[in-house]
């Protein structure tokens, strides 16, 4: 058999179930982003003289065997995951395969899950080589460079690699990319049919095509329900002038129209965003797009100059609208101040979409009616409601393990289910409030009139939401018929 190419690797964001069964229909409106992570981590080892090739599972429609074919037949020295907790086990189940087929392949992974859970995955999954902790590209080209040069592994730091016993070993913390503006644009053109296939959830753009950047890394605040272990609490960024750049290169050679700003802190300097905007209104690209922020984080002037310069929609974690609930997530911003901030985007012209977490420690049927009381007070045009998800990693994870976690499999963590429940209160009235807040948003006349104006606007809605329709109308005539019981997210009992 012939020997895998030295200098070729394939990274692979692996399959993860994230609709409910039952529910296939709602793939139509799904988010299909690729991963930003690997894109980054693609060109940096391109740069190092490496043959990258990606792998997007769930958007290019693989599962657990036929990525195993595909990568088998690509032959590479390396393969690279990117795990999410969701994702953890059918990566496993891949690099079984792999191993099996081509057993000189490394099998390397990282991401948010390996950075915060890193020794535990590894001892469980003895599939995987070697783990890179925390931000990749700088610790990546280190580890290749290693292996090729056939140096000691151990003396990479931000590992955890496994000694000649097979036990894994963890080094000090990796280095991390100071300057950003130094690294090599994603690896956007290793993407099959990139932009086009690659579509956020429906009416959640203008217009396409679409893609992402990440503005900055890092975030300094110490919100319970998040991990921030990849990047840290140090705030990095890219110049203004180079995120510039690289929106005119998406135009210029993808023919992209919108861009969503994926980092967690994007308005995180006033200074840095308005020197943003200006140099976008000046070098006119004609782009629009959306942005995440703090409510805390935005000024009427600030909003005002962003509209001009092409910002479509300001996403905002709202998380609650009880101040009791925020105060436990240590969000250091109450409802007052969220309010605010919805009211001056709209009073700017910019769209809201608000994020919600509902079931969070501490959840009362009192807080959840001040949350849904919120929600249908502010003018808002789309939201996000998470069904709370200890994530590994977040300090609430850390609180929580072990004494009222509902489910320890990691596939489940994927914010459809609830796999914890606050103290007096159960899956089925959660889920009952979960439906109720969701219908009475979006079947109010204002959704459902942006819907129509946004599906006349932009056709790929209209498509997209007709596949929808579709099949949720032949999911009901075969529930019907069969005399099952409506489909449900499935919950652990």
């Amino acid at each position: 058999m012939d020997q895998p190419s030295q200098h070729s690797i394939v990274f692979v964001n692996p399959p993860y179930e994230r609709i409910a069964p039952g529910y296939e229909f709602v793939r139509h409106i799904a988010d299909n982003s690729p991963s930003l992570g690997l894109l980054h981590l693609a060109a940096q080892v391109r740069q190092d003289g490496y043959r990258a090739s990606i792998i997007e599972c769930t958007i290019q429609g693989l599962d657990v065997a036929d990525t195993i074919e595909r990568i088998v037949s690509m032959r590479p020295a390396y393969v690279g995951f990117t795990l999410f907790t969701v994702g953890v086990s059918n990566a496993a189940a891949i690099a079984r395969g792999v191993k099996r087929r081509l057993p000189e392949t490394r099998i390397l992974v990282g991401g948010p899950h390996v950075s915060s859970m890193g020794p535990e995955t590894m001892s469980r999954f003895p599939e995987f080589d070697l783990a890179v902790v925390g931000e990749g590209e700088l610790t990546l080209s280190q580890v290749l460079a290693c292996y090729s040069s056939g140096g000691d592994i151990g003396s990479v730091n931000g590992i955890i690699y496994r000694d000649e016993d097979g036990r894994p070993r963890g080094t000090a913390p990796g280095p991390v990319e100071k300057d950003l503006d130094r690294l090599p644009f994603p690896a956007w053109d290793l993407l099959p049919d990139f932009p086009r296939a690659y579509l956020p959830m429906v009416y959640e753009f203008p217009h396409g095509p679409v893609a992402s950047i990440a503005a900055s890394r890092g975030c300094p605040f110490k919100c319970r329900f998040c991990d921030t272990s990849t990047f840290g609490g140090r705030m990095r960024h890219y110049s203004p002038g180079k995120v510039v750049e690289m929106m005119r290169h998406l135009k210029e050679q993808y023919g992209v129209r919108h861009i969503i700003f994926v980092d967690d802190l994007f308005l995180a300097s006033r200074k840095r965003a308005t020197e943003f905007c200006n140099l976008l209104i000046e070098e006119r690209l004609g782009l629009t797009w959306t942005c995440l922020a703090r409510a805390d984080s935005v000024r009427p002037e600030l909003l005002a100059l962003m509209k001009r310069a092409g910002c479509w929609e300001v996403m905002y974690g709202l998380e609650s609208g009880s101040d009791e609930i925020l105060q436990k997530m240590e969000k250091s911003l109450g409802v007052a101040k969220s309010r605010q901030a919805v009211a001056w985007s709209a009073e700017a012209g910019i769209r809201v979409k608000g994020l919600f977490i509902l079931g969070y420690p501490g959840e009362t049927e009192e807080t959840i009616a001040q949350t849904e009381a919120f929600i249908s007070s502010i003018p808002m045009q789309e939201m996000q409601l998470t069904k709370f998800t200890p994530y590994p990693g977040s300090p609430i994870y850390m609180d929580l393990f072990g004494t009222r976690i509902r489910d320890e499999h990691w596939d489940k963590m994927n914010g459809m289910v609830f796999i914890w429940t606050p103290e007096g209160m159960t899956v089925r009235q959660l889920d009952r409030h979960y439906n109720r807040i969701l219908l009475s948003f979006y079947l109010k006349p204002a959704s459902l009139k942006m819907f129509v104006q946004m599906t006349l606007h932009y056709p790929n809605h209209l498509v997209r939401a007709s596949k929808f329709v579709a099949g949720w109308i032949h999911a009901e005539l075969r529930r019907r018929f069969a005399g099952l019981g409506r489909p449900r997210v499935s919950t652990v009992q």
